[in-house]
């Protein structure tokens, strides 16, 4: 008997974070259409508060009968500090050795984001017969500007909060409307986009992972040694003012200008340049 593929397979990008979080619930609650699938790309480096809102999460979908995926192409922070690691480079903040500054090209993103997330998805519209994807992506009309085609064939990216006009204010008040009160941002514990807000509330609120990412800044100062390549041309940094992580002012008044650069997207809020 030649089994029938569906004629539409909806996969949600599930970065845990605001809006790929609302995506999932309005799906399970029936104010959108219901997914097939939600697919999370683990760093390995996500902070707790993440890992235990993606744990209830994945309950609150397994109840409905809606699988969701972790995968994974390791764990960043270790292969950051290898040598013998191919390097997927962070954007890490540099200060060259002739006072210059400069930004390390980012890699990580699509290694440990985009490429495992769509493996995963590939593997999923194989298995159901090879129909239409519809790749959901977390982003709200505040950031309409970041939609982007998928580049593959049988994949269409879709961003329903963009179609229903709901930005990232309005995704918080539906979630804490339906009982899921402060959801945290998804991003690396040591990602560089991170902003000072940000890394306070690491600080003064999460002093384990604080006292990982000072030792990860400290770690990479010379940046990545790789197999008798010679070492960073410069000094590396985990925060923009190029000086070491528990040294930086983080102290200032939050401006709209200090707000995080780490939107939803293509998994784990890593897409817009790491978050969702």
């Amino acid at each position: 008997m030649t089994r029938t593929a569906p004629p539409l397979l909806r996969v949600l990008s599930l970065g845990a974070g605001v809006q790929s979080s609302t995506l999932l619930l309005m799906s399970l609650a029936g104010e959108l259409p219901r997914l097939e699938a939600a697919v999370f790309a683990d760093t390995g480096w996500e902070p707790r508060a993440v890992y235990e809102h993606l744990d209830r999460l994945q309950a609150a979908a397994a109840a409905a009968g809606l699988p969701i995926y972790r995968v994974s192409a390791g764990n960043l922070r270790t292969d950051a500090l290898d040598p013998t690691h191919r390097f997927a480079s962070m954007p890490l903040h540099v200060r060259r050795p002739d006072g210059r500054r400069g930004t390390i090209r980012r890699q990580c993103t699509r290694e440990y984001k985009i490429t495992p997330i769509r493996r995963q998805v590939r593997a999923l519209w194989q298995a159901a017969g090879r129909p239409a994807v519809q790749q959901w992506l977390g982003i709200s009309a505040d950031e309409a500007q970041r939609m982007r085609s998928s580049g593959v064939a049988y994949i269409t990216h879709h961003y329903p909060l963009v179609d229903l006009g709901l930005t990232r204010q309005d995704c918080q008040a539906w979630l804490e409307a339906h009982g899921w009160p402060r959801v945290p941002r998804s991003a690396c514990v040591g990602c560089p986009f991170r902003s000072d807000g940000r890394r306070r509330e690491l600080r003064d609120h999460a002093p384990a992972e604080w006292a990982d990412a000072v030792a990860f800044d400290q770690a990479i100062r010379g940046g990545h040694v790789r197999l008798g390549r010679p070492a960073l041309r410069g000094h590396a940094y985990l925060h923009r003012s190029l000086v070491p992580l528990d040294q930086a002012n983080l102290d200032h008044p939050t401006s709209p200008a200090d707000q995080e650069g780490l939107l939803e997207g293509f998994g784990n809020e890593c897409q817009g340049v790491c978050a969702t």
